[in-house]
């Protein structure tokens, strides 16, 4: 057979198996380049030459197809030419989940692990092959991974992710919107920066495998800096995140790898540091916490040695709805076991008794407790969820049931310790409040904006007998006399909205950049977010108009035990959230002493995200307003020395007038029912406004005693 090889002929007749040779796949071939001219490489040892497929090739070497055409190295562009055709060249061949060509100083990337042909299993396993897992990753799109322990993705796209992919290619795409953006930022100095700013450098031993609140949230806050920053330069470089632009756990490993994590010593029980009830909107901020380490699979759990033989004993599980969980009595769990290959969204094969599961099993027999995380479905979106803290819980009883699929499964049935605080129960009686089921105690007014929102506030006091604050009217914007004069500015032409990495003049007011997230999520802290003016043409839903859309969460006024009236969310609060504006009256000649709802941009405020300059937030120009006679909910945000909200000078922009708001965002992840509280800042002048101090009862360990 091998007279045949390289002839076009088929061969005839009969073939002598003999003297057939093994013939490797084409793709396992490597082309041989003779050896170059003065070369002392002997002929039975060619010099092997590498290159791209399309070239250039070494001299004495033609090219082979299917690469046929220039032998010009490809230049890299940043926005694929749809536009023209090429008969006679056939471009470099490109990653399938990729939509940008590296830039020549990039360094090839290696290429992905072959995949060992395994049996696929849940994601409660190890996931292999083609199983797709969906949670939430940025702030608005889907995820497919394949991993546990590790950072491996899984880069096969989903038919939603193509989706999505071709439609933001077709909002860019058009002669309004040109990518103009392919600045380049040093990731591992801004990291760095960041790092130190918030204490996460060289931590503490003993304080990082035994952690406590603080370091738990500043390791989460950080995270959730560093994702959103990453997203934000993604997003001005063109580049659609998806499978293989995973910034949540791009963040992740970056953390892990320069050590600012909390809680590494692995336990059993509650776990230092992290409350029954806080909230994480990403998988990677449980395994930072130190609250459950595998990034996917759904148990965690510990090998101990008993009898000198080691056996798995469960430290966590996270029961996200991946499986046929029964979790509605917020008391008692019914808990699926782990593994059954998957098909059709059911299990077709039986579950065994190895891993996670066998770890359950023990852990019944030894009675240790198991920490329990929910998972709650995030909004409309089918995928997205929300991981609430629920305390822990202990193994009643395991047994095994057909599934709907008729395969075996293994069922476990966890009761919640007595005595805990209320974790899912409470987003269950919420629940309860927006569907009509029960009342919410302490009503005094179910909409005390009068209809002024797109969503009602009540009024609430289960705590005395006042019927509500003094008198006010309800406004739910700012109120100017007249605006401020600037010099004449241009407005967007983005009928479809403002996308980033083009030529929009609103992108360029932020600095090439958009300040907001598809979902609205403030992506970094800037000393003022220019959005979208009444001049601008782009539509009321466009991604740069967050603050101008009205609320989004569902708050309440509720009277506190020693501070006077307060607000509160019934929903979560992502970290970058916007919240709600300061409403009220400008002022132009100075304050009232006793006007208790000044906010005064003038004063001076903590810097929440660390930029290069240290620049303290401000505004552009003086801004004074007073909700005492006018105003909006934010009117009744308390001061804190440790707030979990920020505020945000906001301009907008229209022909020769600017008028600047303040936006109210969250600064860390807020579960429902907290307080929200921001920092009202210190006067310039402290020697005059010494009679103006207010005693703090804020209660946080970095209370000052006071505020103004």
């Amino acid at each position: 057979m091998e007279d045949n090889l390289g002839s076009d002929s088929v061969p005839s007749g009969p073939i002598d198996k003999s003297r057939v040779m093994t013939v490797k796949p084409l793709r396992c071939l490597v082309p041989i380049f003779p050896a170059h001219q003065g070369s002392s490489a002997l002929p039975q040892s060619p010099q092997f030459a590498f290159g791209a497929p399309n070239g250039p090739f070494p001299p004495g070497a033609a090219q082979f197809f299917p690469f046929y055409g220039s032998n010009e190295p490809q230049k890299p562009t940043s926005v694929p030419d749809q536009g023209r055709s090429d008969t006679n060249t056939i471009p470099s061949p490109v990653p399938l989940n990729s939509f940008r060509t590296p830039t020549p100083a990039a360094p090839p990337a290696p290429p992905p692990a072959p995949l060992a042909p395994q049996a696929n299993t849940s994601s409660r396993g190890r996931p292999k092959g083609n199983i797709k897992i969906h949670e939430p990753f940025d702030d608005s799109y889907t995820q497919n991974v394949g991993y546990e322990n590790g950072f491996t993705i899984d880069t096969e796209d989903s038919s939603d992710a193509i989706k999505r992919k071709r439609k933001a290619r077709k909002l860019v795409k058009g002669g309004e919107a040109v990518a103009i953006s392919n600045s380049e930022v040093d990731i591992d100095e801004m990291v760095n920066h960041i790092l130190r700013s918030y204490n996460l450098v060289d931590i503490n031993t003993s304080l990082q495998a035994d952690s406590d609140h603080d370091l738990v949230q500043r390791v989460v806050m950080v995270y959730n800096l560093l994702r959103r920053k990453i997203t934000q330069l993604d997003d001005a470089k063109g580049i659609i995140p998806g499978i293989s632009r995973r910034a949540d756990l791009r963040s992740g490993k970056i953390l892990m790898n320069k050590g600012a994590r909390a809680n590494t010593r692995r336990r059993i029980g509650a776990v230092p540091g992290v409350n029954i009830g806080d909230v994480f909107f990403f998988r990677m901020e449980l395994c930072l916490a130190g609250l459950h380490a595998p990034i996917m699979a759904g148990i965690d759990y510990l090998t101990s040695k008993v009898s000198g033989d080691e056996e798995p004993i469960a430290v966590s599980i996270v029961s996200s709805g991946g499986y046929e969980d029964d979790g509605d009595d917020g008391e008692v769990l019914i808990y699926s076991g782990q593994g059954g290959v998957q098909k059709n969204d059911k299990l077709a094969t039986d579950q065994k008794l190895e891993r996670g599961n066998l770890a359950l099993e023990k852990s019944l027999h030894r009675g240790n407790e198991v920490r329990v995380v929910r998972g709650i479905k995030d909004g409309p979106s089918p995928t997205a969820k929300i991981y609430v803290y629920d305390g822990v819980y202990k193994l009643h009883e395991s047994w095994i049931e057909k599934g709907k699929s008729g395969c075996n499964v293994f069922k476990y049935k966890l009761i919640r310790v007595a005595g805990q605080p209320e974790g899912y129960m409470l987003w269950k009686t919420i629940q309860q409040w927006r569907d009509g089921v029960t009342k919410r105690v302490g009503v005094i007014l179910p909409d005390l904006t009068s209809g002024a929102e797109n969503l009602p506030i009540c009024l609430v006091n289960d705590v005395d007998s006042e019927k509500g604050p003094a008198h006010f009217t309800y406004s739910s914007s700012l109120k100017y006399a007249k605006p401020f004069r600037s010099s004449k500015s241009s407005s967007c032409r983005c009928s479809n909205g403002c996308q980033a990495a083009t030529n929009c003049p609103c992108v360029e007011k932020n600095s090439g950049y958009l300040p907001y997230s598809i979902s609205g999520v403030l992506l970094s802290h800037n000393l003022v977010i220019h959005e979208c003016g009444a001049s601008c043409l782009c539509p009321s839903t466009c991604r740069n108009r967050v603050s101008q859309t009205g609320l989004k969460l569902r708050l309440e006024v509720f009277k506190t035990k020693s501070k006077g009236w307060g607000l509160r969310s019934w929903d979560p609060v992502r970290a970058g959230s916007f919240i709600c504006e300061y409403a009220g009256e400008v002022l132009e000649n100075g304050t009232d002493s006793d006007d208790d709802y000044i906010f005064d941009s003038t004063r001076s405020f903590d810097t929440l995200e660390p930029v290069p300059t240290e620049e303290h937030v401000k505004a552009p120009f003086p801004l004074i307003v007073s909700a005492k006679n006018k105003g909006n909910v934010g009117r009744f945000m308390n001061h804190s020395c440790s707030p979990n909200v920020c505020w945000q000078p906001i301009l907008r922009e229209n022909e020769e007038e600017s008028h600047l708001h303040i936006g109210l965002y969250a600064i860390k992840h807020i579960p429902p029912l907290h307080e929200l509280t921001y920092n009202y800042g210190i006067p310039k002048d402290e020697k005059k406004s010494g009679p103006q101090r207010k005693k703090c009862l804020c209660g946080s360990s970095n209370c000052r005693g006071y505020f103004y």
